[in-house]
This record gives C-alpha cells, structure tokens and sequence, in this order.
C-alpha cells in the first residue's frame, strides 16, 4: 500500500518541520510512503535576494502562478533540488529512514511539455498571452523508478521539477507532480499537507466531496487551495483512490490526515 504526502512550501518556511518528520517515521511502519514537497516562498526569498525580482499571474481560471524565465528556473532548481530536498533527506536519514533525493527530472520521472504561452488575466480583467518561459504541462510519469526504491524500502523525495521534450527543467506545480506521480503508482491515496485543517467553504470545513463536487468547488476557494483542489481530482481520474487535503501543522498531521477529523477527503 503507497501514500504519496506533499508537504507545502507554506510549511517548509523554517526548515523541514519535526512534527511532520516524526509522524512521518510511524505512518512508514504501516505503509510504503513518497514525499514531494513544495518551497515556492523560500524560492522567492532567494530569488529576490539575488537581485532576481518574482512575477506571478493568474489564468482566466483564477488559478495563480510563478512566471517563470530562465534564469528563474535555474534559482529555482538550485533552491528545491540543491537546498529544500537535500535538507528534508538529510532529516530522514538523521531519524534513521533509508531515503533518497530526487528531482523530477532525474530517470525521467516526470517529463512535462514546456507551455509556450500562458494565457493571463491582467490587474484589469483583461486577458494576456505571454511566452510561456520555462512552466509545464506533465505528460508522462516513470513510475519504475519511485517502485524500485520503494521494493528497497527506501522513501523517495521528490523535487516538482521536471524534464522538458528539449532536455531543459521545467517548473511545474507541487501539487500536479504529487497527483500524475500518485496517479502513475496507483496509490491507495495522496495527502496534501497544508497550512489550513482542509477545504473551506463559507467558513466550514467540508469533510467529504465526490469528484464532482470538488471540481464545482475550485471558484469558491482562494488561491492556493484551488490548484490542489485541482490536483486532488486529477489524481483520482489517473488512478490513485482518494485524495486528501488536511493541516500539516497538527501534532500527528500524517495520522489525522489517514483516520482523523480535521480532513477533507475527496473521492469518486
């Protein structure tokens, strides 16, 4: 049975947090796990630090994200590949977890389509085609790669970069990597750690949504939630079972996200 977790970047703020770590050790003693993780706001502390200042643009969907050039791609490679994957192996290892660090470009894991424009909406409501940089769409996954460390009962962390058609990285969402990679494993479930207890409407947590619901429920969420909204059901529509979205800021984030109350559980 395999688990893919993604842990926000909203979450990676201050270093890889020990409450997740630790609950993280018991879930491996019942169930093979995956880790992929974010770190978009510590990409953007670095990038600006640099001199590098970070543009952002939102579809006519609502959906917000990082513009990427190339010299950003390369700040953001080195960041989540160099710094935030090696520091959450480097954790694991410490605790005594066999773990290896990957990106989604290393054995082709994730190799995506690089976008050649992106449709925006401006500060005026009015829609923009620019060059679409260095973004894109996933379109295959090589789950052999993530299935022979897990027979090995090594824990695979995974960096959302993947390998463009041309050889060249590619930025592609946190969320969206961790649904085609639970998608590609066929994974009882995937559990996307946030910084909120799940979805949100009106103020309420919902605690379940059918694949339908959920898609309806992408306008009446911020920015942030949508996209893994949106992963959520991409990963059960490419195979994995259910998608979870829950606070990765609890005691034993890891143990209510599979049996506790503060979730929101979305399936077919």
């Amino acid at each position: 049975m395999v688990t893919v977790v993604k842990v926000g970047g909203s979450l990676l703020k201050l270093g890889p947090p020990e409450n997740i770590l630790s609950d993280f050790c018991k879930a491996l003693q019942e169930e093979k796990l995956v880790l992929v993780h974010g770190g978009g706001f510590e990409v953007t502390e670095v990038a600006e630090k640099l001199g590098k200042k970070q543009e952002f643009v939102v579809s006519p969907e609502g959906i917000r994200s990082r513009y990427t050039d190339r010299e950003t791609v390369d700040i953001y490679t080195m960041v989540m590949k160099g710094k935030i994957n090696s520091e959450i192996v480097l954790a694991l290892e410490g605790k005594g977890v066999k773990t290896v660090g990957i990106a989604g470009f290393d054995g082709k894991l994730l190799v995506a389509e690089r976008k050649k424009r992106l449709l925006t909406v401006d500060s005026r409501g009015r829609r923009v085609a620019l060059e679409g940089g260095y973004t894109g769409k996933i379109i295959s996954v090589n789950s052999n790669i993530l299935e022979t460390l897990l027979k090995e009962d090594f824990v695979p962390v995974v960096s959302p970069i993947a390998l463009g058609t041309e050889g060249e990285p590619l930025n592609v969402d946190g969320d969206r990597a961790a649904a085609y990679i639970a998608g590609g494993l066929k994974a009882e479930r995937v559990v996307f750690l946030t910084d909120v207890n799940g979805v949100l409407i009106d103020g309420q947590l919902v605690k379940e949504l059918t694949l339908a619901d959920a898609s309806a429920s992408i306008r009446k969420v911020g920015h942030g939630m949508d996209k893994k909204i949106l992963a959520a059901v991409e990963a059960i529509e490419q195979g994995a079972k259910e998608s979870i979205i829950s606070s990765g800021s609890l005691d034993n984030p890891i143990t209510n996200s599979l049996r506790g109350q503060n979730r929101t559980v979305i399936r077919k």
